[in-house]
């Protein structure tokens, strides 16, 4: 029998809660050991030719947006004020309003905005668990626990990279997949409490990597299934508004670029945070889904 949130006992409660600080304990000791990654020059997960961290495309591409917008997707130095990254800088792969996001962090140097970053994205971990916890609250605890634990830890320990070789390369390259995965949540959240304006909103900002966006859009129909009409227009209208800078002479020409440059879905082990998130919430979601499709139908 499923329990709503409300009703569930205490002692449930404090078993979660209990849960959630063992899971980020357990994420931390992989930031521990991928905290000296961060400092390294090295060619990352892949092998070959020595690279620049994935944090420097964002910490160069934020610097562009405000001083050269033009060269947001050039991924070599440009001389022209900009901090310079050894060998150069990692290639920018997202839409601009990314940038938007990153852009306080040029408030610290490189290295610091990268350990920022990562101690942010860290800092959400708990607002994950709570915003699983609201979304889950009609299922089973054991199924909360259980993509909890998928979403929190993903547990995939290989070679020496902690727990999650996942989670070891996201701190390690200062990565935003728990940034993208958070924002998903908060907007399946928004959508459920029926607060559709701010959902699609918060959707819009989750869409800098579009590939996740494409994959979560039934979720993000089917918890905003109440006021859909409301929640896409606000999305189509945050969309537009956060990625002016693809109306800058030379952007959109770059981006254009950058896309057909680019694999579609790449198997680096940090794109399997937000993507395990999407499939393990579709399937516990699944047949809530299925019911709600056929009733969209059965009314048409």
């Amino acid at each position: 029998m499923n329990v709503p949130l409300s009703d569930r006992p205490r002692r449930s409660k404090i078993l979660f809660l209990a849960a959630i600080a063992t899971l980020v304990f357990l994420n931390l000791y992989t930031f521990i050991l991928a905290y000296p990654e961060t400092t390294r020059l090295d060619s990352g997960i892949g092998s070959g030719a020595v690279r620049a961290k994935d944090f420097s495309a964002y910490y160069i591409g934020a610097w562009r947006l405000l001083h050269n917008p033009s060269q947001i997707y050039n991924n070599s130095f440009i001389n022209d004020g900009e901090y310079q990254v050894y060998p150069q800088p990692a290639a920018y792969k997202y839409l601009p309003s990314f940038l938007v996001i990153i852009s306080p962090f040029l408030s610290f140097g490189y290295q610091q905005a990268l350990v920022a970053f990562d101690v942010f994205q860290f800092a959400l971990l708990p607002l994950m668990a709570m915003l699983l916890y609201k979304l889950l609250s009609r299922k089973r605890l054991v199924l909360t626990f259980a993509v909890a634990i998928v979403v929190l830890l993903l547990p995939l320990p290989l070679h020496n990279w902690g727990l999650s070789a996942s989670y070891f390369w996201q701190w390690g390259e200062g990565q935003a997949k728990v940034l993208e995965t958070f924002l998903l949540l908060l907007a399946f959240y928004l959508g459920d409490s029926r607060r559709p304006l701010l959902s699609g909103i918060v959707f819009a900002l989750a869409a800098f990597d579009p590939r996740f966006a494409a994959l979560s859009l039934p979720l993000f129909v089917f918890y905003n299934r109440r006021n859909l009409k409301v929640s896409v227009e606000s999305m189509l209208g945050a969309l537009l508004a956060s990625n002016f800078a693809l109306l800058y002479p030379g952007t959109s020409s770059g981006f254009l670029k950058m896309v057909q440059g680019s694999t579609a879905v790449p198997f680096y082990y940090y794109t399997f945070i937000p993507l395990f998130m999407i499939i393990s919430m579709t399937i516990v979601n699944g047949r809530e889904m299925l019911a709600a499709l056929a009733r969209s139908i059965a009314t048409r």
